[in-house]
């Protein structure tokens, strides 16, 4: 009688038919929107605006390859000589887009090398603390800085590095010392840059890593305590490690933007006597592209930039799954 019962049972199972799948996939996703419509209506406006804002323009960039005429839209507009690549040509000729090619990249290079650390360093002291009320008044005052736009923080640059009135410099002037030319010369000019960038970030920056830092185990601390490590070895073998992962994305993401770089703190910053280190990628498209009109110049240039970011991004992922990470992508 068992093996009746289960032949007939084995009869009565009658498969799905393979062909019906799709209609049961439609309806399951009609009961899912149904059920959820309220998070795709939140989606709805930042998918408008990618479209609108991110997407559309992109038709635009061929006005790199054009030249622009205010009068035409861009499918009537002639093309440019060399097959298109002539405001490329152009630029890789021009001496001050050469000036700001570089700048941009060694500018970005020791932000990354120099300032990168800071904030995981930061973070990891930080998480050390025992004193709640302590740590919460450091982090505050740590983050305070990224709210400060770079045009309130150059005003409080001349107040404490101008040659003259500078609060720095009449304290060394006290002492007996020569004033340091913190934003008139190039390589003082750099160290101040570099400087000011590192401490209006690291802060908020620190922020990411010490969310990573509260989601490693306490079980791995309690059994590296029994075992007798020390905070320094816990700090090494454990805390690292475990924001590793995130410590490489951020990393990758930065060397993605090593050809980028924001308008206002290099143009704030700027002045006569250091243009040839403070003139940037960004400064350059606004005083060709805004103020000398030439469009298509500064499209090639931005252009460039974004594809070489590209790359970047690529070739740091690239590695670091070589390395055994997993990368972005």
């Amino acid at each position: 009688m068992s093996h009746r019962s289960k032949d007939q049972k084995k009869e009565l199972e009658i498969p799905v038919p393979a062909e019906n799948t799709p209609v049961i996939a439609k309806k399951s996703a009609a009961v899912y929107l149904k059920r959820y419509w309220q998070l795709y209506l939140l989606l709805f406006v930042p998918i408008v605006y990618f479209i609108i804002f991110k997407y559309i323009p992109t038709a635009y960039v061929s006005i790199a390859f054009k030249k622009y005429s205010i009068v035409q839209s861009i499918f009537e507009m002639p093309l440019a000589g060399n097959h298109g690549f002539e405001y490329f040509i152009k630029a890789f000729k021009n001496r001050d887009f050469l000036f700001a090619l570089r700048n941009t990249l060694f500018l970005n290079l020791l932000d990354i090398v120099i300032g990168f650390p800071v904030p995981i360093i930061f973070a990891l002291l930080l998480n050390e603390l025992r004193f709640k009320f302590f740590k919460k008044t450091v982090q505050t005052i740590a983050y305070m800085p990224h709210f400060l736009s770079w045009v309130i923080i150059y005003g409080l640059a001349l107040q404490l590095f101008t040659p003259d009135n500078g609060l720095i410099n009449m304290v060394l002037r006290h002492f007996g010392h020569n004033a340091i030319p913190f934003l008139n010369e190039g390589h003082t000019w750099v160290a101040t840059y570099i400087g000011l960038g590192i401490w209006q970030s690291f802060g908020w920056n620190s922020i990411i890593y010490l969310a990573a830092i509260s989601g490693i185990s306490p079980e791995l601390y309690e059994a590296a305590s029994v075992d007798g490590a020390g905070r320094f070895q816990k700090m090494w073998h454990i805390t690292l490690p475990g924001i590793r992962p995130t410590i490489v994305v951020l990393l990758i993401l930065a060397l993605g933007n090593v050809l980028g770089s924001g308008f206002d703190r290099p143009f704030v910053f700027q002045n006569n006597l250091v243009m040839e280190n403070a003139e940037v990628i960004s400064t350059f498209v606004y005083k060709y592209g805004i103020k000398a009109l030439q469009f298509s110049l500064t499209t090639a240039v931005g252009l460039f930039q974004s594809v070489i970011n590209v790359i970047f991004l690529v070739l740091a992922n690239s590695f670091s799954k070589r390395m055994g990470e997993r990368g972005l992508l």
